[in-house]
């Protein structure tokens, strides 16, 4: 028996948007102490927004960038592809 692999796609391409915010969380994180790239990994992996600070409208922010493309982003820019 041969399992097919599944397909996954995302169909928006919001780059633009992504970086932007993700810069701004960036900031806020930098700025109020923590090691932002520790607190967005966090965030990733539990979806748990409480990893990302409030300051400057942080938290808000990341709860509009979908982690699914944000993660096509982050493996796309990390394999220059």
């Amino acid at each position: 028996m041969h399992e097919q692999t599944m397909e996954f796609s995302v169909v928006k391409d919001n780059k633009a948007e992504i970086k932007k915010n993700l810069t701004i969380i960036y900031d806020a994180l930098k700025e109020k102490g923590y090691n932002p790239i520790n607190q967005i990994v966090g965030y990733i992996l539990s979806e748990d927004p409480t990893y990302i600070t409030t300051y400057n409208r942080a938290r808000s922010l990341v709860r509009h960038i979908d982690r699914d493309e944000l993660l096509q982003e982050l493996v796309r820019s990390y394999l220059d592809v």
